[in-house]
């Protein structure tokens, strides 16, 4: 596995970094549990706002068209019925679907393991010592990327998001803030760039190494 180096906003590599590879080393056999988080994630992102009329909720439609029998055509008794323009939508969307998917906790955190485990292999992610910026300024924030190398897509991860980094992130349309205990497959797996403080890959070691314990993977 590529090994990422520290940066820092003015320079290259300075030194290794140390990767935990109980997180950065579960490369996937098949990337059947990837496909199955990612789908999770959507659908349960996903609204239901779509909702269409039944036969009897259509207004009209009320007097017979024409008579039963001796005109030759069809027999109808409405003109809201399914086949008609105008007339009802049979089994449409009605605004009450559920498409949550529901995956375990452990199945998630393996994706996240995995999930990182190929942008270290890609050599997606770059590890900074801090992400501080001055004031809040989206320029900072615009120029420290720029001097880490990070483009395209880049995913920000800290180990706590506060309102100054919020706020100089904001407006890059590029550039998406996570704090480390809520990152995600689907993050993940669309960054070019993963921008790691060293405080965030601590805290990404604790939330999904070794170390934690099994209580700890069943409470969070």
């Amino acid at each position: 596995m590529a090994t990422p180096t520290f940066t820092s906003a003015g320079a290259k590599a300075t030194k290794p970094a140390q990767l935990d590879q109980a997180v950065f080393g579960v490369a996937p056999e098949n990337h059947e549990l990837l496909k199955r988080v990612y789908t999770a994630y959507l659908a349960n992102g996903r609204t239901n706002n779509a909702v269409t009329l039944k036969r009897g909720e259509v207004s009209g439609g009320g007097r017979k068209p024409w008579k039963q029998k001796g005109t030759g055509r069809a027999r109808f008794g409405s003109t809201r019925v399914p086949i008609w323009r105008g007339g009802g939508v049979a089994f449409g969307p009605t605004g009450q679907e559920n498409y949550t998917l529901n995956v375990n906790v452990k199945a998630k955190r393996l994706a996240i393991r995995q999930a990182l485990s190929l942008a270290a292999n890609e050599e997606k992610i770059v590890i900074i010592e801090d992400f501080a910026v001055k004031d809040g300024k989206t320029s900072a924030a615009a120029a420290l990327l720029a001097k880490v190398g990070a483009s395209r897509k880049t995913l920000v991860v800290v180990d706590h998001k506060s309102v100054e980094l919020t706020r100089a992130t904001a407006n890059l349309g590029d550039v998406k803030l996570v704090q480390a205990t809520y990152l995600n497959v689907f993050d993940l797996m669309n960054a070019d760039t993963i921008v790691v403080t060293s405080a965030a890959l601590s805290a990404i070691s604790e939330w999904l190494g070794a170390e934690s314990t099994t209580a700890k993977e069943e409470t969070k």
